[in-house]
């Protein structure tokens, strides 16, 4: 395996980003939807990925094949945040999102001094995205019942947490 490395997109990106976005088993799994267009890519960019403070690219080798981002909450939940990813379907398997889900959330910590926990959801059926959670030193903290509209349906999930003052798990 290559370099994985983590940077903010960039406009030049957009069709790296659609070669693993517009994957239907990503789309299956993840919140995103289907880009009926480059430009509905592009306007998804300019509107959602670019202005993001947490939005990057999971990079192999420089190249961009998904993403991480990470939200800060507010007011009273100030303490806390969420986080979410997706990787392209051929990369699957090799560890790339666990070590950049580590990358991330290590970031996290260190860059928001008043974040002490971040959170993660996986759906009930996604024992992939669970195990990344779980190799990264999530713990799992139990369903939340219809939590999330998700592909317009309701659904449960498990949810999953980092404290700050939990050991972090190595990058390497």
């Amino acid at each position: 395996m290559g370099e994985i490395t983590l940077r903010p997109y960039e406009l030049s990106d957009i069709d790296e980003f659609l070669e693993w976005a517009n994957d239907e088993e990503v789309i299956r799994l993840s919140r995103l939807e289907h880009f009926n267009s480059r430009e509905d890519a592009l306007c998804y960019f300019k509107e959602v990925v670019i202005p993001h403070p947490c939005y990057r690219a999971i990079c192999l080798d420089g190249r961009p094949i998904g993403f991480i981002a990470f939200e800060p909450c507010s007011g009273t939940a100030r303490c806390r945040g969420y986080m979410g990813y997706a990787l392209g379907t051929k990369y699957w398997g090799q560890g790339i999102t666990t070590k950049a889900v580590k990358m991330l959330t290590s970031a996290v910590f260190k860059e928001f001094p008043e974040i002490e926990r971040v959170e993660a959801t996986a759906g009930l059926d996604n024992k992939a995205s669970q195990r990344v959670l779980e190799k990264a030193g999530f713990q799992k903290e139990g369903i939340l019942r219809k939590w999330m509209v998700f592909k317009g349906i309701t659904t449960d999930v498990l949810m999953f947490a980092l404290l700050s003052t939990d050991p972090l798990v190595s990058t390497n």
